[in-house]
């Protein structure tokens, strides 16, 4: 794997960031997170078995556009 299977994208213009997954070759969208809460929820519903453990980890999530776990309007 060369990226983390989980993206969290750069802030909308209205706040939230979309959560994908790469899974069976293909990105999946999970949904529009709008704090780790949100964050969570998606990655037990993708199957992730302790989400809260894979937040700050670089070989499952990765996130982009802006700094970790802010989630306001860009």
């Amino acid at each position: 794997m060369t990226s983390a299977p989980i993206v969290v994208h750069r802030p909308s213009p209205s706040g939230g960031r979309r959560v994908t997954v790469h899974r069976d070759g293909r990105d999946e969208i999970l949904g529009t997170a709008y704090s780790d809460h949100d964050l969570v929820v998606f990655l037990e519903g993708a199957g992730v078995a302790d989400p809260e453990a894979v937040l700050d980890d670089p070989q499952w999530l990765e996130w982009r556009g802006s700094p970790a776990h802010e989630f306001s309007a860009a």
